[in-house]
């Protein structure tokens, strides 16, 4: 069973939570997901860092990065995580080409 880590803007994050679940239910992956309705602004650097290290783990983890680029859009910190992922092996698939 591959496993998928959803990656991309939480602006996106309804449309991540339908993809995971579309993976998941009706694919048959195994799917990891991100921290949603986070509230950057408010929650503490210490948290945060430790939510972005969490996902780096997960993206190591995983076989295969989903990148939700809705509307091709992709964000920096999303970039990143492609380049990761990349860098280590990892397939990436995306909603949209």
């Amino acid at each position: 069973m591959k496993v998928i880590t959803i990656c991309g803007s939480m602006k996106f994050q309804e449309k991540m939570i339908e993809v995971a679940r579309e993976l998941e239910l009706k694919q048959g992956y195994c799917v990891i997901q991100g921290v949603y309705n986070l509230d950057q602004e408010n929650t503490p650097k210490k948290q945060l860092e430790k939510v972005i290290d969490a996902h780096w783990k997960k993206i190591d983890l995983s076989d295969a990065i989903f990148v939700v680029n809705v509307g091709g859009y992709i964000g920096s910190s999303c970039k990143k995580e492609i380049e990761y992922a990349l860098n280590h092996g990892k397939e990436v698939i995306y909603l949209e080409n």
